[in-house]
């Protein structure tokens, strides 16, 4: 057999191929295969090996990794990719210690990006994502859930989505739709939250006629909606033939995280402030813990997702950027993996399972993305760093080399000397 492309003298080979989504203490238990080598045919990984052993493979191109880290591309379980404007003038403002919800009640927060959102039109959207997205790629991500949510009426949120299938449709990274047409309460519908939702409700035969999204979401928040409320309009989702997602426990600890075990949701995100009944519940469930331990960073708060109790009572915890224009303006995942580490106390071997397989299964992306197995996509990132360790340790920079996307180089960092 001829193969597309091989990869020989890899450091470090993380294949991540373990059943997923993986849970607690095995979370700690990395496979990596040293002095390793990957073949690539018709965009699948096609044999992995030891280099010694690949000097007998034919190869349309062989490239020699130096070495280098060698990982699944990394997965992006919580975005909020669509949106209009951008909101750096909130910054002063966070600064002075005006909080989310005070600056939610001055117009400003996801009400700002709601008025951008709905004036651009779908190129002006489209451009602007493509844009975040191509960072992304860069950043060594090739799969990426993409939430609507700023448009909180019917014409945006599916302006929205359409922006998403269209940019899966055009651009190398896999995206994976995400309805969350209850992100907050639009001023024309603040005296009856109720109406808002069925309003919201009201568009999933269309969204699933469209193929539009996958999975509905809902913000479980005060001042928002309430864990009652949240419960309705998610089982309604799924009975429309949706899976469920919720984010749950930022701010305040109402009981999201239980209700997302109660229901079967396939993910709970945030999860900032979680009670010890929704630590423990969230453990004995399938629901996957997403920490956004990047919207704590970026608003300066003490308080972080108390993910190592997580892992240590058994739950499945994926980690990711929460990118969005008020309260994680980063597409830097490897930062994120840096912050992990530092504030959610998450060792390397942890943090990688969070952020490839982990994060897959809460997409609903297990049996495509987020590992490197014999007849699995080939998408594959090569790393400037000599081990595991390094990509968490070294924090703020863009560690990628060369990324492919079902076995094609869509990425390789320019050498300037």
């Amino acid at each position: 057999m001829k193969y597309d492309a091989l990869i020989i003298n890899i450091g470090e080979l993380l294949p991540m191929d373990q059943a997923g989504p993986v849970k607690g203490a095995a979370m700690n238990r990395l496979k990596v295969i040293t002095d390793a080598a990957l073949a690539i045919k018709e965009g699948k990984v096609a044999w992995i090996g030891k280099t010694k052993d690949a000097v007998s493979l034919d190869a349309e191109k062989t490239i020699d990794a130096e070495n280098k880290l060698v990982t699944p591309g990394l997965v992006e379980a919580h975005t909020h990719l669509v949106f209009g404007g951008s909101r750096e003038k909130e910054m002063a403002l966070k600064q002075q210690g005006v909080d989310y919800l005070e600056i939610l009640k001055q117009g400003g927060g996801i009400l700002s990006t709601v008025r951008a959102t709905r004036e651009a039109a779908f190129e002006e959207l489209y451009d602007k994502a493509c844009f975040h997205l191509d960072r992304m790629l860069m950043y060594g991500m090739t799969t990426v859930e993409a939430k609507s949510g700023y448009g909180l009426n019917r014409d945006t949120e599916l302006k929205q989505l359409e922006v998403v299938k269209a940019l899966n449709e055009k651009h190398p990274i896999d995206l994976v739709s995400t309805f969350l047409g209850a992100h907050a309460i639009p001023p024309e519908y603040k005296d009856d939250p109720q109406a808002f939702l069925e309003e919201m409700q009201s568009l999933f035969p269309k969204i699933k006629e469209k193929r539009l999204a996958e999975f509905v979401d809902i913000f479980t928040e005060t001042g928002v909606f309430t864990v009652e409320q949240s419960r309705g309009f998610l089982l309604a989702a799924q009975d429309a033939g949706f899976q469920v997602k919720i984010h749950a426990d930022e701010i305040d600890t109402l009981g999201g995280t239980e209700l997302a075990a109660e229901i079967g949701a396939i993910s709970a995100e945030h999860l900032a402030v979680t009670s010890d009944e929704g630590v423990k519940q969230l453990a004995a469930s399938d629901t996957i813990g997403v920490i956004l331990p990047g919207t704590s960073f970026y608003l300066g708060k003490d308080t972080y997702a108390r993910a190592r109790e997580m892992i240590d009572g058994g739950a499945a915890i994926a980690v990711s950027t929460d990118f969005n224009p008020g309260s994680s303006v980063t597409e830097n995942l490897q930062l994120i993996m840096s912050i992990a580490a530092l504030k959610l106390k998450l060792s390397p071997a942890e943090i990688w399972h969070a952020v490839t397989v982990n994060a897959a299964h809460a997409i609903n992306r297990g049996d495509a993305a987020g590992t490197l197995a014999i007849g699995r996509n080939a998408d594959v990132v090569i790393w400037d760093a000599p081990n595991h360790l390094y990509i968490p340790y070294h924090f703020g920079v863009n560690h990628v080399n060369t990324v492919f996307k079902n076995g094609k180089i869509v990425f390789e960092r320019q050498r300037i000397c």
